[in-house]
């Protein structure tokens, strides 16, 4: 062994020992006639002393030690006269006796802190180096930390770990598939998962009863700070069950992992939201409820206000949707404010038209950006229906269709809520959306999609609308929400083979289409399936939530950038043609290159 202990392990109640350490230096610092040097492991950093007066030779090696350089030194431990009560061994140094340099380092791009003098594209370019960062360093332990107590709980639980392939067929619904071709089958491609759905399925009707796996899933799909190519789920599937019964399981492990990871004690069961709720109060299905200020729907108000008056203000009496939100205590906004939270909701990403506000002075009167158009009566009348306080401030959207600007006001109720300090990352609200509809239609394709996926069942009492109204039909699914983060989400599946047949109907799928993709699975539900279940846990997204991180990049110990590449790897890349050749592949030239 290089070393006798880690750089994080020695205490006060080792002095005079004699020890050897191995590990990267941090810094170093010259004093006079000693040298001090910051030796860093995985597990901390021990503080090392070299004395000119005590071995001149020693301390010359030392002063020519660089940044990152790894060494070995054997010396005895010392209690520090000026102790470091910031470090778990801050009480306590090495006076080094033996030094060996293990290997030289060139100076590394960016400073290897905690904060970091290296911007994303550098960091990722040399990922290794990032990864000693303690911060970084930090994530990936809470990441292993995660994984174990998901497999103690689950195991605890009588679940089975069961790998399933990365090579498989593609699929028509869903993100873009990966696609693998195939030397010893020309012409021909796999697919990569983009989760193990089908396999999962068939494993119940294996009888296989509990399944999980903790499994790499691939989707070539627009990127965002929560989305990778290649992202882990905590996949579960449960026969014999019901959807309580799944959501209770694993309401119970999300509670488990608070306790055991975070050490929070979440003690009340989670609140269950419909899917038509959260759209009407929140404009989303994964709301954040730590804090209110929910949707208020100003729409009949404002229309029989309208109807009063001679002269129309046309944006609201022509709009299909208006909403509105209160922040408490916010009369105080300035102009320029209240300009720049304009000009955020008329950003493309968004596209709000415009928004109108409205302050509650202390005397209770209305001030408003459409003062000219509304009385103060009837300014009045919406401050009541808004519940504004003196010192409120009321924020307006409206628009031609309702669920865009649903979404545009919750942009908008998120953005006040951060400038508010209401979006705290050590305080969780956690709670299951449910009854999310069926199907939505897509413009694109000009037909209803699955808005879950084809294999979720309808609640049983809604599958007579299948054959009447599909678009009311709702889903037996459920989601997990916490912060404002969608960390997991699952269904009760179909498990009959007519039923199914009857959902891809819907779907557009011709029978010959359907049973050429997922014949193997209908005909297994021929051969006696159980009714099953289960759910879905984002890995990267749970931990960063744990973290406290905005993006699930620093949480991955090689992630990728925005466009989908490994700047460290430089993938993806061009293959030789020899490969190419193999596989019977002509290349297009690609325009702009």
């Amino acid at each position: 062994m290089y070393r006798s202990h880690t750089c994080g392990e020695l205490r006060l109640a080792d002095a005079g020992k004699t020890v050897t350490l191995a590990g990267w230096v941090q810094r170093t610092r010259k004093m006079g006639g000693m040298t001090f040097v910051d030796l860093r492991d995985r597990y901390g950093i021990t503080q090392l002393v070299f004395n000119t007066d005590v071995n001149a030779e020693l301390c010359e090696q030392a002063n020519h030690l660089g940044r990152e350089f790894v060494i070995q030194v054997t010396g005895a431990v010392n209690e520090r006269s000026n102790k470091n009560l910031n470090i778990p061994t801050g009480e306590i140094e090495i006076i080094a006796s033996e030094l060996n340099v293990l290997n030289n380092a060139l100076t590394p791009p960016f400073t290897i802190e905690d904060n970091s003098d290296g911007g994303d594209d550098i960091r990722m370019k040399y990922r290794y180096l990032d990864l000693r960062r303690t911060p970084v360093r930090n994530n990936l332990e809470l990441r292993h930390k995660m994984t174990m107590e998901v497999r103690r709980y689950l195991d605890s639980k009588g679940f089975l770990e069961i790998e399933t392939p990365m090579l498989v067929g593609s699929t028509p619904e869903g993100a873009r598939d990966f696609v693998v071709p195939s030397r010893m089958n020309p012409g021909q491609f796999y697919a990569l998962p983009q989760s193990p759905q089908t396999l999962k399925q068939l494993l119940m009707v294996s009888g296989m009863d509990r399944y999980f796996q903790i499994v790499k899933c691939f989707r070539d799909e627009d990127l965002r700070a929560d989305r990778q190519p290649e992202f882990t789920q905590i996949d579960c599937e449960m026969s014999f069950v019901e959807q309580e019964d799944v959501i209770s399981l694993f309401e119970g492990m999300a509670k488990h992992l608070f306790k055991e990871v975070r050490g929070v004690e979440l003690t009340e069961p989670f609140v269950r939201m419909p899917w038509a709720d959260a759209m009407k109060y929140y404009g989303s299905d994964k709301p954040d409820t730590r804090f209110g200020m929910e949707f208020v729907e100003l729409h009949d108000i404002f229309h029989a206000i309208e109807e009063q008056k001679e002269e129309k203000f046309s944006v609201f009496a022509n709009a299909a949707y208006i909403g509105g939100i209160c922040a408490t205590g916010c009369a105080t906004y300035t102009r320029k404010q209240l300009d720049a939270l304009t000009d955020y909701v008329k950003r493309p990403q968004i596209g709000a038209k415009g928004m109108v506000y409205a302050r509650v002075e202390a005397d209770g009167n209305v001030k408003s950006s459409v003062d000219k158009f509304y009385t103060q009566e009837q300014l009045q009348e919406v401050a009541k229906a808004m519940n504004a306080q003196a010192g409120d401030l009321i924020l307006i959207l409206s628009g031609d269709d309702a669920m865009k600007t649903r979404k545009q006001l919750c942009e908008l109720r998120l953005e006040v809520g951060k400038q508010l300090g209401l979006r705290d990352p050590k305080k969780f609200s956690c709670l299951w959306i449910v009854d999310f509809p069926m199907y939505e239609w897509s413009d694109e394709e000009q037909r209803l999609m699955a808005m879950h996926h084809p294999f979720t069942s309808p609640k049983p009492e809604d599958i007579p609308l299948m054959d009447t109204d599909p678009a009311a039909v709702r889903a037996n699914a459920y989601d997990m929400v916490i912060n404002g983060v969608e960390v997991g989400g699952g269904s009760i599946r179909i498990h009959d083979a007519a039923l199914q047949q009857r959902t891809f109907e819907i779907l557009g799928f011709t029978p010959e289409e359907a049973q050429l993709k997922f014949g193997f699975l209908m005909n297994a539900f021929k051969f006696g399936a159980p009714p099953h279940g289960g759910l879905a846990y984002g890995l990267d997204r749970f931990v960063s939530l744990f973290a406290g991180l905005d993006s699930i990049r620093d949480c991955i110990a090689f992630p990728k950038n925005n466009q989908g590449r490994d700047v460290m790897l430089g993938a993806p890349g061009l293959v030789d043609q020899k490969q190419l050749d193999e596989l019977l592949l002509d290349l297009r030239e690609v325009k702009g290159e």
